[in-house]
């Protein structure tokens, strides 16, 4: 009789142990390849802590700039309610960056020779133009960090996620998107004159063009450095991430090419 309740006592701890132990099947243990906390993941938040946490990271758009180190470790949060909270921010830095990019292209500089071209359309044009150049930035570059962020993972570390290589690109692109500044400044000075080539291009207009060049690898170097802080690597793995990224498009890419 002792040994039969002995047994029976035995059965319920086990029983009891492998409840304990149960996660529920409709909490996702991963998502995209990170490791999720279940109790993080199907946390509710109230409508004010909803608008607090977008509030805190439309404050992080110019931290990108001031504290970048604070803005790239917040990248590690992959909560559901944070990805959430931080689409618009990427959505319009993403925009802002498309459009201080192509008005830095040369083909901005020779609107006005078409004479079918005047201020209105060069405004629709740097807007369009902008939204698909951050579209395609956003989407292909986010693509070859997540790519080379994969090569560069050793094993045993949690893979990295597509989408956090993306925020990472976009906060990354801030001091591109600053660079519209600029452009008041010159269009006060020269009027529309920067949209048209005549073979010619004064002092201050190749200041202008100097700056934007400053702003440009300034983007670059926030690039490797929000790798480096997002994923905790080194600078040579940081960089060793963006060469395999682009690698990995190359290739991609180049049956395209070959046809």
């Amino acid at each position: 009789m002792s040994i039969s309740q002995n047994e029976s006592d035995e059965s319920n701890s086990s029983n009891r142990l492998k409840k304990q132990r149960k996660i529920p099947s409709d909490v996702p243990t991963t998502v995209r390849g990170r490791s999720v906390s279940s109790q993080q993941d199907q946390e509710s938040l109230t409508a004010a802590e909803e608008r607090q946490l977008q509030k805190e990271w439309w404050l992080r758009v110019p931290l990108a700039i001031l504290s970048p180190r604070a803005v790239f470790t917040a990248l590690r949060n992959e909560r559901r309610s944070v990805l959430s909270a931080r689409q618009e921010p990427v959505l319009l830095l993403m925009l802002l960056s498309g459009i201080a990019a192509v008005l830095q292209t040369s083909s901005a500089g020779s609107l006005l020779n078409n004479p079918e071209i005047d201020g209105a359309l060069i405004f629709v044009w740097a807007i369009i133009g902008g939204l698909i150049y951050g579209a395609v930035s956003y989407w292909f570059g986010g693509l070859a960090i997540y790519l080379g962020a994969r090569g560069a993972s050793v094993k045993g570390q949690s893979k990295p996620s597509y989408q956090r290589a993306r925020h990472v690109i976009a906060f990354a692109a801030a001091p591109l998107a600053l660079s519209l500044v600029l452009w008041p400044f010159q269009i006060a000075l020269y009027g529309l004159e920067s949209f048209r080539d005549d073979g010619r291009e004064s002092l201050g207009e190749q200041i202008f063009s100097a700056l934007g060049l400053v702003f440009v690898i300034w983007s670059g170097v926030l690039l490797l450095y929000g790798i480096r802080t997002t994923y905790d690597w080194t600078w040579l793995r940081a960089v060793g991430t963006v060469l395999l990224g682009v690698l990995a498009l190359l290739c991609v890419a180049a049956p395209f090419y070959l046809v």
